[in-house]
């Protein structure tokens, strides 16, 4: 019995590689002789270098760089040295979880620490960078960022605007005389499962402005500045990625990458499945196991579970997710390869307490799983037992 188990974190419990451990306990206490695989999985938000690193034998970095209100702050990012590529989570130094609720400013908010982070991995020798963009605190466009790499923002007076999304409204003039030239040889990917444009109403500022501290009157200012961005960089880059999807993606920092470094966007759980090898893994397997801190209809849009169930379905394996809950509209996933879904708790539970305890109803579930999957294969007339594969 070959099993492959590639879930991704569960939101302020367990990391993915965590959620992974203790699905293999459970599993292992029915299936002792089974072949267990912990493929440890993300999408592009937090825990994407986590998983990459723990599959890949990887190597932390830490930079200290500006945090997404000026305030320093020390960031990892990962590197791969054999083929020199450089995995950059943006939500370590531009992130939501660096500032406290009455902290969030989608206004003066920057991306300008994210951008820092690409210059630690130029200064590395960096070929390859991975960003990973999801968790932003920001909404500037990637503006802040690319003032970090040396393009020159300025008003009409010739002066470099200040950092943040409502500047930009200001914009006279960029000057790209200052870009860094070592991007010119590096290879951009963007990692993420946020596929809106840059502006209008299913843009960054409209759908995530919100949640990062933004008023409705902010909101429309935002995306008017965005737009005004935007269409500067169209004149100067002679190309207009705005309405692209993905554009939108961490407050508009997917806009910049692709304008300003040639980005290929990428649903980022493609991406981490790629460097994993999650299809290899998948190859000849009995039974996938993934799941998430929430599986609903959101799933997919390209979260985790819905790329396992993808490549799942190439090699026609079944699929099983354990989610902490299990939200409005997840049966849909039924359609796309999904085979069957567990919440997490079995009866009523706080939030605080499934969080506390995940490890062990992660084992109960992994184990409540496999005896229902035996009971099955015996029932099964002519099958073999899974001992017996």
């Amino acid at each position: 019995m070959k099993i492959v188990i590639a879930p991704d974190s569960f939101k302020d419990s367990l990391s993915a590689q965590g959620v992974a451990d203790a699905i293999a306990l459970g599993l292992a206490q029915v299936w002792p002789d089974a072949q267990l695989l912990k493929c440890p999985m993300a999408d592009g938000g937090e825990g994407t270098v986590e998983a990459v690193l723990a599959a890949c034998n990887g190597q932390w970095r830490r930079t200290q760089v500006l945090g997404p209100l000026g305030v320093a702050v020390e960031a990892r990012w990962g590197w791969l040295p054999q083929s020199r590529t450089a995995i950059i989570e943006m939500a370590e130094a531009s992130g939501l979880q660096l500032l406290p609720l009455g902290q969030r400013d989608a206004g003066s908010s920057s991306t300008f620490g994210t951008g820092e982070l690409i210059r630690a991995a130029l200064d590395e020798g960096a070929e390859r960078v991975i960003l990973a963009i999801g968790g932003s605190a920001t909404n500037d466009g990637g503006a802040g960022a690319m003032q970090a790499l040396g393009v020159a923002l300025l008003d009409e007076q010739g002066q470099p605007l200040p950092l943040g999304g409502l500047a930009l409204a200001k914009l006279a003039r960029i000057d790209l005389s200052e870009l860094d030239p070592r991007l010119a040889g590096v290879r951009f990917e963007i990692a993420a499962d946020v596929d809106n444009p840059l502006c209008g109403p299913h843009g960054a500022s409209a759908v995530f402005g919100p949640q990062k501290g933004a008023s409705a009157e902010q909101v429309e200012q935002l995306d008017q500045a965005l737009g005004h961005f935007a269409e500067h960089c169209a004149r100067v880059l002679d190309r207009d990625v705005r309405d692209e999807p993905g554009s939108g993606a961490a407050g508009g920092l997917g806009f910049a990458a692709k304008s300003f470094l040639k980005a290929q966007f990428r649903t980022g759980v493609d991406v981490v499945a790629q460097l994993t090898g999650l299809a290899d893994a998948i190859h000849g397997a009995d039974l996938v196991i993934t799941g998430e801190g929430r599986f609903d209809a959101q799933t997919l849009r390209g979260k985790t579970p819905f790329g396992v169930a993808r490549i799942a379905r190439r090699h026609d394996v079944p699929v099983i997710v354990i989610a902490g809950t299990l939200g409005e509209g997840y049966q849909a996933l039924y359609e796309h390869g999904i085979d069957a879904a567990f919440a997490l708790a079995s009866g009523p539970i706080t939030l605080q307490e499934a969080c506390a305890d995940a490890s062990r109803l992660l084992c109960e579930r992994a184990q409540n799983i496999a005896r229902l999957w035996r009971a099955a294969a015996r029932q099964t007339v002519g099958a073999p037992s899974p001992a017996a594969r």
